[in-house]
């Protein structure tokens, strides 16, 4: 099991199409016009003295219809990986222009009714979870890219392991006493100065919550600096120790961004996919109650 960190290209919104082969300023520029495209059509029904809400919210309701199809899908059926990275380009794509028709829908304003409040916040849980999740998942592929073995469950014995191989790099030929004014080997007695003071707690458990939510390497960053600084100062042998630990030091931040991540990218769909049917059912409702109290005339 290892994490490296990688660089990525660019992706708007935290959301990469890459499975439709779409460059990020295509995908922006793909994502606002058929945005534009729904509006202007919504507008030339309406100025046909029809019914605008009928044309959007039936468009919303085919858009709703295609993403629990692409959930299934994915489910149910066997599909390449090339594949699955199409459905999902689409299904982004798609999530960004429902957003749109569900502002058209409801006119860019706050709900009346409490089922009209219900369908609106259930489709802001639905987008807000569905945006948060793309961009975790594009988070990983931009600054930490995960290698093939890697398995999270192992993630709490790994972080033991690396643990104990910075500690036993740091004790091993060191000085066996303090109380000498003037340690035989003050090099040593550095490292483990090192260790006491910016490692040691850093070991110990998952650190850097906040950081790694966010994406900066800020915290791990000085950890590392601190080493090879230290590094400048101390004979060859200690310098190989001293890589030896940064290398060790690295390996658990990525574990710690990991960690943060992957809970996330694993308790975000339990927002996401049973509000989504929750919301189609409560959109059945809305369309049986629409055409109950209307004339339907299209």
């Amino acid at each position: 099991m290892a994490v490296r960190r990688t660089m990525g290209s660019p992706a708007i919104g935290g959301v990469r199409l890459s499975g439709l082969g779409v460059k990020p300023l295509a995908q922006a520029a793909l994502i606002a016009g058929l945005s534009v495209a729904l509006f202007a059509a919504v507008w030339l029904y309406g100025a046909g003295l029809r019914d605008a809400r009928y044309l959007d919210g039936w468009l919303l309701a085919s858009g709703m219809i295609l993403q629990i199809y692409f959930h299934v899908a994915l489910k149910t059926t066997r599909l390449s990986p090339k594949a699955v990275a199409r459905w999902r380009a689409l299904h982004i794509l798609l999530g960004y222009v429902l957003i749109a028709a569900f502002l058209s829908h409801a006119n860019f304003s706050l709900p009346d009714t409490g089922m009209e409040w219900a369908l609106w916040l259930g489709f802001f849980l639905v987008a807000a979870s569905g945006v948060f999740g793309t961009y975790l998942s594009w988070s990983l592929k931009l600054r930490h890219s995960i290698t093939t073995g890697f398995n999270f469950d192992r993630i709490p014995t790994r972080r033991e392991e690396i643990a104990k191989e910075v500690y036993t790099a740091v004790t091993q030929d060191a000085a066996p006493s303090q109380d000498i004014p003037l340690p035989d080997l003050p090099y040593d007695v550095w490292i483990l100065d090192l260790y006491a003071n910016h490692l040691r707690d850093f070991l110990q458990a998952p650190r850097h919550f906040t950081a790694h939510l966010l994406g900066t390497h800020n915290p791990g960053q000085r950890l590392i600096d601190e080493i090879e600084t230290l590094s400048r100062f101390v004979d060859p042998s200690r310098q190989e120790k001293l890589a030896a630990i940064k290398s060790l030091v690295i390996e658990k931040d990525g574990l710690d961004f990991a960690r943060v991540h992957l809970l996330l990218t694993r308790g975000w769909l339990f927002v996401h996919v049973p509000v989504t049917y929750a919301l189609i059912v409560i959109s059945v409702l809305h369309v049986i109650v629409v055409y109950a109290y209307s004339s339907g005339a299209w």
